[in-house]
């Protein structure tokens, strides 16, 4: 068994390095939910992000490089494969996780330096995953619940239905438009102002 954390990953027999800082893996999460990219462009995006020399890596093993980032942010577990409802959005939640983490660690851990050119220093995305799942209780764990018991369709208790009235707009994900989706609403909301 190897007790540490990975710096590469193996694709085809070959051992690739790997960016593994907490902020490269979630610069990856809101590149991949800009609507405007297509499937293509998001593979391409976790391939650059992600691997410190993705050139090198052979054409037929793309797909698996892919998969081995999904290996990788899930902190070594093979991907559920049924559909479970989106709980967290890392680029809205953000605010609310880091504070705990920052409390898990002891110091705010964007303070650490971590050199994207030659792959140093930071904090190691599983190092930050075990931190995000010893969070206890705060206010991002009180959304998950909320958002968690939502997607159920399971009853709030009456105090979880004020602090969600409260508080909806950390709650509810907000919907990220495409901008072909952006200009037709602002074409519409500008024929209605005539």
């Amino acid at each position: 068994m190897n007790w540490g954390l990975p710096a590469s990953v193996e694709i085809g027999g070959v051992s690739y390095e790997i960016r593994t800082d907490f902020r490269v893996i979630l610069d990856i999460f809101v590149m991949l939910s800009d609507p405007d990219l297509s499937g293509t462009d998001r593979a391409e995006g976790i391939l650059q992000m992600f691997y410190v020399s993705p050139e090198d890596i052979p054409p037929q093993h793309l797909q698996e490089a892919v998969d081995r980032f999904t290996w990788f942010q899930n902190g070594g577990k093979e991907q559920d494969k049924k559909k479970s409802p989106k709980l967290v959005d890392w680029e809205q939640d953000y605010p609310l996780i880091l504070p705990p983490i920052n409390r898990v660690f002891g110091q705010d851990i964007r303070g650490i330096p971590y050199d994207a050119e030659t792959n140093t220093g930071g904090v190691h995305w599983w190092t930050f995953l075990g931190a995000y799942n010893d969070l206890g209780d705060c206010t991002f764990a009180q959304v998950v619940r909320i958002r968690d018991k939502k997607a159920r369709g399971k009853t709030l208790g009456k105090d979880e239905r004020e602090w969600y009235r409260r508080n909806s707009d950390l709650v509810n994900i907000k919907n990220k438009l495409s901008q072909e989706e952006e200009t037709t609403i602002s074409t519409w909301l500008k024929l209605g102002k005539e």
